[in-house]
């Protein structure tokens, strides 16, 4: 009976131990995000993230963000997109305007993956800033003030990080209020 007793614990804290380190299910405008899922099949269900998803599209990137990666992406929500002067988002839309949105749209992503922990210890390895190069070639930095963390741009621009650690199959999202653009 003890040693009964001793193995249904031994099982319980193996599978509890085992559950403790899956990644979490995290909701975002409305849907849940799978960490089982890649980028792309997350962010298509987020209500929040309805003009991205069209931006990629229209940019053609969606078999990049469905690939391997890893990749961290600075997702801006919908509302961050209507900051932007009016007109803009139906510009970088249009087919003539593909590098362009190209370009800002890989302007938000930085290759491998970079959990809001390994952002928060990059900032502290640089002495209170974290300089990141994004997929388009350019730089974000990354800096807290408290335990709130905030991504520049490099015309000075800043975005508020309002949901971190979206676990992805292929990378992980951190949502923002802000789109980020590249030097002008």
């Amino acid at each position: 009976m003890k040693t009964k007793k001793v193995l249904s614990v031994a099982l319980f804290a193996l599978v509890f131990g085992a559950t403790s380190f899956a990644q979490k299910t995290v909701m975002v405008g409305g849907a849940a995000m799978y960490p089982s899922k890649n980028i792309i099949e997350n962010a298509v269900n987020s209500k929040d993230h309805t003009t991205l998803v069209a931006a990629v599209q229209a940019a053609d990137l969606v078999e990049t963000l469905q690939g391997k990666g890893p990749f961290t992406v600075f997702a801006p929500t919908n509302a961050a997109f209507e900051k932007l002067p009016m007109g803009t988002v139906e510009t970088l839309l249009k087919p003539e305007n593909l590098k362009t949105l190209q370009s800002i749209l890989t302007y938000h992503v930085v290759a491998g993956k970079m959990t809001a922990s390994d952002v928060s210890k990059a900032i502290k390895a640089g002495n209170g800033k974290a300089m990141l190069t994004t997929v388009s070639g350019g730089t974000l930095t990354a800096w807290m003030k408290g335990k709130t963390l905030y991504i520049t741009d490099e015309n000075g621009s800043m975005a508020t990080v309002a949901i971190a650690d979206v676990n992805q199959s292929n990378g992980v999202i951190h949502v923002i209020d802000t789109v980020l653009l590249p030097k002008k």
